[in-house]
C-alpha cells in the first residue's frame, strides 16, 4: 500500500484558542505522549520567539477592519502521512522513522506552506517526540482586498463551495508530495479525521494482538512482579506499543474534541436561529400600529387619497398624520395620537379603544411605540443638569488626612500629593472625596467616591448622586514622564486600595514605576473602558481574594486577554500595605534600641 498524505485544518476563533494550541504545539503544557528526550523543531517563523498570541495580534493590527466577533482569528494545519512512508520496512514500528524520509517529506511540506501562504504562515512546528512525525503550522488567514481576516475565503465555508477547495487543498498537498512517493487518499472522502482515526487504527491493532500472543512479554514461573515490571519495561516491542498507545490516546483525544466542537457549534446554531426568531417578534412588537388600520377601524373612508369622515380629511404618511380639515388643522404621529384626535379622549381612553379593536398585542405595540416618542422628545429638549462635586470642607482635611495616613497607613507625602493635585479632599460630613474623572486628554470630574472617616467604627461608603460610573473612574499615574503613554496599568477595586497597592510597589522598591503606570479603581467589569485600555501591553488585575475579586478578574481577562493576575495574601491592598508598615516600624523601633545600646 503507498503512503498517504494526512491534511487537516482546525478553526481557532478567540486568542484563547489560538494560546491553549500555542501552549500543547510548543510543551509548555504538559503531554503525556510526547517522549521529552526528542526535540522538536520550529521550520517557519523560528527567528521570533512571542507567543503566537502576540504574532496573530500584531498581525490582524495591520487590516483595515477590526474581526467580528465570530470571525476565524488563526486556523491551524495538521500535516503528516501514513507511517508506511516514515518506516517502510515496518510501519507499526511507532516511535521510529527514516531521517532522511523525515527530512525529505518535512523540506517538502515547508517549502509547500511557504509557497501557498508565504507571510501568511507565521509558525510551522515540526513535532519529533510523538509516534510519527507531522506539523502543525499555523496560518492568519489575511484578506488584503476585503481588509478583514477570512478563513472561508481562504479555505472554504459550509457547503458545496467549501468542500470543493478543501478537496484542492488536499489535491495541492498531495501534489507537492508526489515526488517522494506519497500520495493523496480517497478523493472525495467527506471526513478527514475518519482518515487520521483509521491510518492510527491500523498501525496499532497489529501490535496490540501481538502483546497477548508474545511469549517473551509473558511473566516467567516464579518471576517477581519487581522483576517482570523491569524485564517488560526495558523490551523494545513494549517501548513501541507504549508510544502506540499513547498516540491512539493523543488522536483520539483531539478527535473528540472535534465532535465536541460540531455538537457546540449545532448548539450555538440553534441558540442564535432562537436569537434571531426573538428579535424578529421584539422588532414586530416595537413597530406602531398601522395608521391606515386604526383610520379604518376609527370609521374613516379612503376617498382621494384622503381618509374622510366624522369632519375630519387626514392624510396619512406612514407613521404620520395630517389633518387638513379647516377646524382641525393638526399634524402628529402614532396610533395613540390619532384615536385621541378623532375620538376627543384622552390617553386612558384611546388604549382601551386599541384593545378592543386590535386586542392586547396591539395596545401594548401603540403604547409602546408611543412613549419611545414621549421618551425621544424628552431626550432632545430636557436640560442636562451638569455633575456637581460635593462642597470642600478645608476644616475637615486634618480628621481625613489623619483617617487615611493613620488607619489606613499611607504614607502621609503620598495622600498630600493627591490632595494637591484634587483628587482627594473632605466634605462637610468629613468624608473623604475620591475624585472620578473620565479618561479623556483635558480629564473631567463627571463623580466622586465617599468614604466615610468620622468615629472609630465608620463604614459609611457610597457614590455622591450624579455620579457616571460607567464614564468616570478615580486614577493616578505614576512614573515615567507626564507626556508618556501608559504602558503598565493596574486595576483594584476601590480608590484606597489602588492608592495602597502603588504605595507597597513603593515601599517594597523603593522608587517609583520606571514605566509610565496607569492605577484605576473599578469595582465592575462591564464599567472597564476596553477602548481606551486595550493597548496598554502589561495589565495587572489586582483585585483581593474573595469569590467575587476572583469572578471580576477571570471578567477583566475575557475583556483584555494580556491581563495578568496579582495574589493579594491579605483580606485586600490596603490591609497588606496596614501590615507591611507595621512591619516597618517594628523593624525601625528595634534600630534604634540597637543604636541606643
Amino acid at each position: 500500500m503507498s503512503p498517504l498524505t494526512i491534511l487537516r485544518i482546525e478553526k481557532l476563533k478567540t486568542f484563547g484558542n489560538v494560546a491553549g494550541s500555542d501552549d500543547h504545539v510548543t510543551r509548555n503544557r504538559e503531554t503525556p505522549n510526547a517522549d521529552p528526550t526528542k526535540e522538536n523543531v520550529r521550520l517557519i517563523g523560528g527567528e521570533d520567539d512571542r507567543a503566537l498570541e502576540e504574532i496573530v495580534k500584531e498581525k490582524i493590527s495591520t487590516l483595515l477592519h477590526r474581526p467580528r466577533h465570530d470571525a476565524v482569528l488563526c486556523t491551524e494545519m495538521f500535516l503528516s502521512a501514513s507511517p508506511e512512508y516514515f518506516r517502510p520496512k515496518d510501519p507499526s514500528l511507532s516511535g521510529q522513522w527514516s531521517d532522511s524520509l523525515m527530512q525529505e517529506w518535512a523540506i517538502a511540506s515547508r517549502d509547500w506552506l511557504d509557497q501557498n501562504y508565504g507571510s501568511k504562515c507565521v509558525r510551522a512546528e515540526l513535532h519529533l517526540d510523538e509516534s510519527t512525525p507531522h506539523i502543525h503550522a499555523y496560518i492568519v488567514p489575511l484578506n488584503e482586498k476585503t481588509g478583514r481576516v477570512s478563513h472561508d475565503a481562504m479555505f472554504g465555508g459550509r457547503g458545496g463551495q467549501g468542500r470543493i477547495k478543501l478537496s484542492k487543498l488536499q489535491d495541492s498537498y498531495a501534489a507537492a508530495l508526489a515526488p517522494l512517493g506519497i500520495e493523496r487518499g480517497v478523493k472525495g472522502s467527506k471526513a478527514t479525521h475518519t482518515k487520521v482515526k483509521e491510518y492510527y487504527q491500523a498501525v496499532n491493532s497489529e501490535p496490540l494482538t501481538a502483546v497477548i500472543t508474545n511469549n517473551q512479554l509473558a511473566p516467567t514461573p516464579f518471576e517477581s512482579a519487581r522483576s517482570y515490571v523491569a524485564r517488560i519495561q526495558s523490551d523494545d516491542q513494549f517501548q513501541a506499543i507504549n508510544h502506540q498507545l499513547a498516540d491512539r490516546a493523543f488522536m483520539q483525544e483531539r478527535l473528540e474534541s472535534a465532535e465536541q466542537r460540531a455538537r457546540a457549534s449545532e448548539k450555538e446554531r440553534q441558540r442564535l436561529e432562537e436569537i434571531v426568531r426573538e428579535l424578529e417578534l421584539k422588532t414586530q412588537q416595537l413597530r406602531d400600529l398601522p395608521l391606515v388600520d386604526v383610520a379604518w377601524e376609527l370609521g374613516l373612508h379612503h376617498e382621494e387619497g384622503k381618509w374622510k369622515g366624522h369632519r375630519h380629511i387626514i392624510n396619512i404618511d406612514g407613521p404620520k398624520f395630517y389633518d387638513f380639515a379647516p377646524e382641525q388643522q393638526k399634524g402628529s404621529g402614532g396610533a395613540i395620537d390619532l384615536v385621541m384626535h378623532v375620538n376627543q379622549c384622552n390617553l386612558r381612553q384611546a388604549v382601551v379603544w386599541l384593545h378592543e379593536r386590535f386586542g392586547e398585542a396591539g395596545a401594548e405595540r401603540a403604547a409602546i411605540a408611543f412613549t419611545r416618542e414621549v421618551a425621544a422628545e424628552i431626550i432632545q429638549l430636557e436640560p442636562r443638569t451638569p455633575f456637581q462635586l460635593p462642597v470642600e470642607e478645608k476644616s475637615k482635611w486634618s480628621s481625613v488626612s489623619n483617617y487615611l495616613t493613620q488607619k489606613r497607613g499611607i504614607p502621609e507625602n503620598f495622600v498630600e500629593l493627591l490632595h494637591k493635585r484634587g483628587l482627594v479632599y473632605a466634605d462637610d460630613q468629613q468624608n473623604a472625596v475620591f475624585v472620578m474623572r473620565n479618561l479623556g486628554k483635558e480629564p473631567q470630574a463627571i463623580g466622586a467616591f465617599l468614604r466615610g472617616t468620622r468615629g472609630e467604627n465608620n463604614t459609611f461608603l457610597g457614590y455622591e448622586k450624579g455620579t457616571k460610573r460607567r464614564e468616570g473612574w478615580f486614577y493616578f499615574h505614576l512614573g515615567g514622564q507626564p507626556t508618556d503613554s501608559a504602558e503598565r496599568l493596574v486595576l483594584c477595586k476601590s480608590p484606597i486600595d489602588t492608592i495602597s497597592f502603588a504605595m507597597l510597589e513603593y515601599l517594597v522598591k523603593g522608587d517609583v514605576p520606571l514605566k509610565r503606570t496607569l492605577f484605576l479603581a473599578i469595582d465592575r467589569p462591564n464599567t472597564l473602558p476596553v477602548e481606551q485600555l486595550q493597548h496598554i501591553p502589561n495589565v495587572q488585575v489586582a483585585f483581593d481574594s474573595s469569590e467575587l475579586g476572583h469572578a471580576n478578574a477571570r471578567a477583566i481577562k475575557q475583556l483584555l486577554p494580556q491581563a495578568k493576575r496579582n495574589k493579594c495574601f491579605a483580606r485586600d491592598w490596603n490591609q497588606e500595605l496596614v501590615n507591611l508598615s507595621q512591619k516597618l516600624q517594628q523593624q525601625q523601633r528595634h534600630q534604634n534600641q540597637e543604636m541606643e545600646l
